[in-house]
């Protein structure tokens, strides 16, 4: 058995990492096999030397990303644990305390993985960002978020918000309704995230103002959007000639941002992805970047990564 000592500067970031009712504390000590104790600043970690250590480090990493206004949740504790044994606690340090902007709630949206503050990153910096990954690593939420950000600070003039209405089992038709109705069902994660950034009062008045707009994909066509953040959701549900047009809406002092799994296609059997196609195409030209997300940038439930490797898993067994 070994002890290893871990100061502190800030005694309030002790609580931080050790988390609600020490939930963050059990978790740690139930990974690394070891006893952690606190008393002030000061964090003491027993146990064998090598799961000692790795604790130490963990905790280390927690402290900092405290000091720099993370919120360590179960997930965050759960994401560090893994990096730490996968090498990558340089990476972990590019996480940044910057926030994008704040929700009506109160709670400030910032990346909490890696592959997040490299896809916020590259939308900040280019033109055209593809995000591609799985459920739940924030790629819609972050790019509206990123949106919300740009407005405020009258970079642009207008968001919009656009998916393809793809018929995932159910037919339209058979929805009540005209066909505002009929298609809101789709958009409506959309309208979640920019209640949460904007709150319902103000939602509404730049809807009737047409200062945002969310709308089918369909209703793009013949159009050239300047001084808008663009965000195209769904993305995998495109047709080749769907995104082709989507991406020629471009217009001047605009960004667009793509997103889509992959592994999630609704498209009728023989039609070909346009998210897939247009990673292949896209790939080499200037100003354009594809960021792919992986289990990891999962910031749902913990749950909601085992299933992501189980599907993966049956595929790639299956093929």
């Amino acid at each position: 058995m070994t002890e290893e000592q871990i100061h502190f500067q800030n005694p309030a970031s002790v609580q931080t990492v050790f988390g609600n009712y020490d939930q963050n504390l059990i978790l740690l000590q139930r990974e690394y096999q070891v006893i952690i104790t606190g008393r002030g600043g000061d964090v003491t970690v027993t146990g064998e030397p090598e799961q000692t250590a790795r604790a130490a480090q963990a905790l280390r990493m927690l402290g900092e990303l405290a000091d720099k206004g993370q919120q360590l949740t179960e997930q965050t504790v759960r994401y560090v644990i893994s990096m730490l044994s996968d090498g990558e606690s340089e990476a972990l340090k590019e996480l940044s305390s910057d926030g994008i902007c704040i929700t009506t709630s109160g709670k400030v949206v910032r990346p909490k993985t890696v592959g997040q503050k490299k896809y916020v990153d590259a939308i900040r910096k280019n033109t055209i960002v593809l995000g591609v990954g799985p459920a739940g690593t924030g790629k819609t939420y972050l790019a509206v978020a990123m949106a919300v950000k740009a407005f405020k600070a009258h970079e642009v003039q207008k968001i919009i918000l656009t998916r393809p209405a793809v018929e995932a089992g159910e037919k339209l038709g058979f929805l009540p309704g005209d066909l505002q109705n009929k298609v809101d069902p789709y958009l409506r994660p959309l309208y979640d995230a920019l209640f949460d950034m904007f709150g319902a009062e103000t939602f509404a008045r730049h809807m009737e103002k047409n200062i945002i707009e969310v709308a089918p994909l369909a209703y793009m066509r013949g159009r050239t959007l300047d001084d808008a953040f663009i965000i195209l959701d769904e993305a995998q549900n495109t047709t080749s000639e769907q995104i082709k047009m989507f991406l020629t809406r471009l217009g001047t002092n605009s960004k667009m941002v793509i997103t889509g799994d992959i592994t999630q296609i609704d498209l009728p059997e023989k039609r070909r992805s346009g998210l897939i196609e247009a990673m292949k195409v896209l790939k080499n030209i200037d100003d354009i970047v594809i960021m792919r997300f992986t289990e990891k940038d999962v910031v749902r439930h913990k749950l909601v990564q085992d299933i992501i490797r189980a599907y993966e898993s049956f595929y790639k067994n299956r093929s």
